[in-house]
C-alpha cells in the first residue's frame, strides 16, 4: 500500500516541506511568546504595569509590515534558505534580550525588533512554491501555513508549563518566565542554523529563478506602476495610524510619545514614502522604455485583488483572535478559562481549514470562483456572528464562530494558493506586499474596534470582505499555467540559466 504523501520522507520535497513549516512554527512561537506569560510578568516585576503590557502587545506587530516587503525582497535575490536561517538566528537576539530585560526601554526595543520575525511566513511560501508544481501548490502551501501558524497556540500551551512548573516549581528557580523565554529563543537559534543544513532553495537540477537586484517590483505597464504607487501607501500609512495609537497610551499619566514625537514620525513616514516612489519609477521606467518581455509579464490587479483577501481574511483573523475571548466572557458571562477555551476554536481551525482552502483551489480547477466563494463565505459568516448576544445557546454562538472561522482561514490557504502562480521570479516580493496587507487590516480593524461595540466591528469585517469580494470579481485573472504539472516553464528555465 502507497503511504500518504504528506508522509512521504522518500520524497525531498517532503522533506523540505516538514522542515519549512517547523520553521515557520518556531517563528510564530517566539513571536507570541509574551502574551501567555503576562500576567505572570505583572507578577514578578514590581514596576511593570498594565499599560506597559499593552505598549509591548502594540509595538509586537509594528514592524511586522515593512519586514514582509523587505524580507520578500532578499528571499528573491538570495533564495529562501539563507533569509530563513539568518531570520531565526537574529532574532534570538532580542528574545534573549527581552527575557532578562530590566527597563521598559529594554523591553519595548527589544519586542520592536522582534517584531521582524512575522515575516517569516512570506519566505516559507517561496521556498515552498519552489519544490511543488501548480497543480497541487495550493495544498502544500496551505499545510505549510497552517500548521507553522499553530506555533502561537504552541506558545500559549507550553510555555507558562515551562515557566511556572518547570523552573518555579521542580528547580525552584525565581522569574521562571525569563527562562521560559531564553528557552524559546535557543530553539530559535538552534533550529535557525540546522535549517540551512537541512534544505536547498531548489531541486536537483533546477535552478533559482530570481532577480538580479534587491530592489522595488518590476511591473508589466505604465497603469501597473500607477497601481503599485497607490497600494505602496497604506503600507506606511498603517505605520502613522499604530503611531497614532500608541500616542493616546498614557504611561504614568503622559502620552507614550509626544504630540512633536508623533509629527515627526508622520513626517518621517512620508519621506520614506517618497523615497519608495522615486526609486520605484527609477527602476521600473527604463524597464518599461525597454520593453517587458512576454513571458515576464504579469497582472498588477491580480496583486492588488490578493492584496484585499488578505486585509479580510487574516487581518480579520488577528482582529478577531485579540477580541473574541472578552466578547465571549462578556457575552455569555464567562470565566475568563472558559471564555479562552472557547474563543481558541477560532484559531485552532487552522490546523485543517487552510490546508483545506489551498486542496479546493487545487481541486476545482478555477482558483478565481474558490476565492470568490470564500470571500463571500467570510461575509455572511461575520454578518451571522454580528447577530450573538446573550439569548443565543452558547453551542449556536460557537458553531456559527467555527462556521466562520473555517472561511476564513481556507481563504488564506486559496489567497496563497494563487501568489506563487502570478510571477514566480517575483513571488517573495507578490507574497510579502499582500502578507503585510494582512498586519495593514489587523491595524486598521483593531484601531475600528476600540471606537464600536463588537456586534458593529463584525458588521465591519464582513463588509470589508464582500468589497473584498467585488474586487477579486472585478480584477482577479486566473493565472496561466494554474494547473500545470511542472513548476518552470522552457522559457523561465532558459532564463534563469541565461548568463546575468
Amino acid at each position: 500500500m502507497r503511504r500518504p504523501e504528506l508522509v512521504d520522507f522518500s520524497q525531498e520535497r517532503i522533506k523540505v516541506l516538514h522542515y519549512t513549516w517547523i520553521a515557520f512554527f518556531i517563528s510564530f512561537y517566539i513571536w507570541f511568546n509574551m502574551a501567555p506569560l503576562a500576567t505572570t510578568m505583572l507578577r514578578d516585576v514590581g514596576w511593570l504595569t498594565e499599560e506597559h503590557i499593552k505598549v509591548l502587545a502594540i509595538v509586537n506587530v509594528a514592524l511586522t509590515i515593512p519586514a514582509r516587503i523587505l524580507v520578500g525582497a532578499l528571499i528573491d535575490k538570495y533564495g529562501p534558505r539563507l533569509v530563513f536561517s539568518g531570520l531565526l538566528v537574529t532574532m534570538a537576539i532580542p528574545t534573549f534580550v527581552f527575557a532578562f530585560g530590566d527597563s521598559i526601554a529594554q523591553l519595548f526595543v527589544s519586542r520592536l525588533v522582534l517584531s521582524t520575525v512575522g515575516a517569516s511566513f512570506v519566505i516559507g511560501i517561496r521556498m515552498v512554491a519552489q519544490w511543488f508544481p501548480p497543480k497541487i501548490i495550493g495544498r502544500a502551501e496551505g499545510f505549510y501555513a497552517g500548521w507553522g501558524n499553530f506555533g502561537s497556540a504552541w506558545a500559549a500551551i507550553t510555555l507558562p508549563w515551562i515557566a511556572i512548573t518547570f523552573f518555579e516549581g521542580w528547580l525552584g528557580i525565581q522569574d521562571g518566565w525569563r527562562w521560559a523565554l531564553f528557552v524559546n529563543g535557543v530553539v530559535a537559534l538552534v533550529y535557525g542554523v540546522m535549517y540551512y543544513f537541512l534544505v536547498r532553495d531548489t531541486p536537483e537540477g533546477v535552478p533559482f529563478v530570481g532577480v538580479k537586484k534587491t530592489q522595488p517590483m518590476l511591473v508589466s505597464t505604465h497603469g501597473d506602476l500607477v497601481q503599485y504607487l497607490l497600494w505602496s501607501f497604506p503600507i506606511f500609512g498603517a505605520l502613522g495610524l499604530l503611531a497614532w495609537r500608541i500616542n493616546r497610551i498614557d504611561i504614568d499619566g503622559s502620552p507614550l510619545i509626544s504630540g512633536t514625537t508623533l509629527w515627526v514620525i508622520y513626517a518621517v513616514l512620508l519621506v520614506f514614502y517618497a523615497a519608495h516612489v522615486a526609486k520605484s519609477l527609477q527602476v521600473n521606467l527604463p524597464h518599461l522604455r525597454a520593453g517587458v518581455p512576454e513571458e515576464e509579464r504579469y497582472p498588477f490587479s491580480s496583486v492588488a485583488a490578493l492584496n484585499t483577501t488578505y486585509v479580510a481574511n487574516f487581518g480579520a483573523e488577528l482582529a478577531v483572535v485579540s477580541m473574541l475571548p472578552a466578547f465571549f466572557e462578556e457575552t455569555f458571562t464567562l470565566g475568563p478559562e472558559a471564555a479562552g477555551l472557547i474563543a481558541s476554536s477560532f484559531a485552532v481551525v487552522n490546523l485543517f481549514a487552510r490546508p483545506l482552502g489551498g486542496l479546493i483551489s487545487d481541486s476545482l480547477r478555477n482558483r478565481k470562483l474558490v476565492m470568490l466563494g470564500y470571500m463571500l463565505g467570510i461575509a455572511f459568516g461575520f454578518a451571522g456572528m454580528g447577530f450573538i448576544d446573550a439569548a443565543w445557546p452558547i453551542w449556536a454562538a460557537v458553531a456559527i464562530t467555527v462556521a466562520c472561522s473555517v472561511f476564513v482561514q481556507g481563504a488564506e490557504g486559496a489567497t496563497f494558493a494563487v501568489i506563487p502562480l502570478i510571477n514566480k521570479r517575483m513571488t517573495g516580493q507578490i507574497a510579502g506586499m499582500a502578507g503585510a496587507f494582512g498586519n495593514v487590516g489587523a491595524v486598521v480593524y483593531l484601531v475600528v474596534f476600540s471606537f464600536v461595540d463588537a456586534s458593529t466591528f463584525f458588521y465591519i469585517l464582513a463588509g470589508g470582505a464582500f468589497v473584498s469580494c467585488l474586487y477579486v470579481l472585478a480584477f482577479l485573472r486566473e493565472p496561466e499555467g494554474a494547473f500545470a504539472d511542472e513548476m518552470y516553464t522552457a522559457d523561465q528555465l532558459a532564463q534563469a540559466e541565461a548568463p546575468a
